[in-house]
């Protein structure tokens, strides 16, 4: 029965919905996405800053003998600790239903139906998997996820490859799905090595990534489908896309001074080795050459009056803010309250980034 096809709005332009109902589901749960990923990052970071990174000391479960923490026996940061794992899933919960309604709409029964398939394979074979593992004292957990982790990106190639309209918005939403299982790996690995300072910042810096997809899901769920034009003159385009390179090094290194600093996540962790004072510059000098070129973007953006001037607007805004507190919390001897808003902020500024970058094209007019 071929599906039922309901007025484009300015959100919904391009999207052929079966009602509008569905629409609106996803549209709230895509919402839910990016701010559940942006949530998380600020709990990530709750569990580094106060300490409680060891607060459960074992994967999956909290203790050797017990999925959640004993409050007598592991305290408040067992808890801590606990809440960001089920923070986890709650952000797995909503990639999740973010997908299967994606696939509702535009790969239609056979898509859904052929992706839970998937699923039940990748349980199946995760738990046999993990059965196999075990009495051969290997780490079966990893093992188990890893081969769940399988299954979920076969299903998603298997889904980009067979749905008809939208692949921008189906690739995007297995992309944060992925994103999340792969996450939920590397936070074991993470405990089961001790709190690997590279590892800790590895998970940080993937999380960032998973705000911005779910930043550019969103955008792309405004836009018209179909073939896209550069909107913007050839050198902003490129001094955009050198921008992107001087704010991935920014975050690199800070993401390295946090790593060599006071807050590792456990006071018997070892740090990268490096000098945090002198690492804290470094951090700076990509810092100041992301702000001037944000600047001269913005200045051109609105001289040119181009696209993505008002977003640009925003991440200068973003940055300021950053800056800001990034100078406070070098002043007060880094307190952990203001290195999380540090680090949650820092997303938010690559999420905005992301949509500027979406903005240098538009869809072609279709009379062109």
């Amino acid at each position: 029965m071929p599906d039922t096809m309901i007025p484009a709005t300015s959100t919904t332009q391009g999207v052929p919905p079966r009602s509008s109902s569905w629409v609106r589901a996803l549209k709230v749960f895509a919402w839910l996405s990016f701010i559940s990923e942006t949530i998380i990052i600020g709990t990530g970071g709750a569990v580094r800053l106060t300490g409680s990174g060891l607060g459960c000391s074992d994967w999956p479960l909290c203790t050797p003998d017990s999925l959640v923490p004993i409050l007598e026996v592991q305290g408040i940061h067992g808890i801590i600790e606990f809440g960001n794992r089920l923070m986890t899933g709650v952000v797995g919960i909503i990639a999740l239903a973010v997908v299967l309604l994606v696939l509702h709409l535009f790969s239609g029964k056979r898509g859904l139906v052929n992706a839970l398939w998937f699923a039940l394979g990748g349980i199946v074979a995760a738990v046999a998997a993990f059965a196999i593992a075990t009495p051969l004292h290997f780490p079966a957990s990893p093992i188990a996820l890893a081969v769940l982790l399988v299954a979920v990106i076969a299903a998603a190639v298997r889904s980009v490859r067979t749905t008809p309209t939208r692949r921008d918005l189906v690739l995007l939403a297995w992309l944060t799905l992925i994103g999340v299982v792969a996450q939920a790996l590397v936070g074991g690995i993470t405990v089961l090595t001790g709190l690997n300072p590279f590892i800790v910042g590895f998970h940080y810096t993937s999380s960032l990534l998973l705000v911005c997809i779910t930043a550019a899901f969103l955008v792309r769920l405004k836009t018209s489908p179909g073939p896209r034009e550069r909107a913007v003159p050839a050198w902003f385009a490129a001094v955009t896309h050198v921008t992107g390179l001087a704010l991935a090094v920014t975050i690199v290194f800070g993401v390295l001074t946090t790593g060599s600093g006071p807050h590792s996540g456990d006071a018997d962790v070892l740090r990268h080795g490096f000098d945090a004072t002198v690492l804290a510059h470094v951090h700076s000098w990509p810092g100041y050459i992301l702000a001037a070129l944000v600047l001269f973007l913005t200045v051109s953006a609105w001289v040119l009056r181009l696209e993505p001037r008002r977003w640009l607007l925003v991440l200068v805004l973003a940055m300021l803010v950053q800056v800001g507190v990034g100078i406070w919390q070098a002043r007060e001897g880094l307190p952990p309250l203001l290195v999380g808003i540090h680090m949650v902020l820092a997303s938010l500024s690559a999420a905005t980034y992301t949509v500027v970058v979406l903005r240098l094209k538009r869809p072609v007019p279709v009379d062109a």
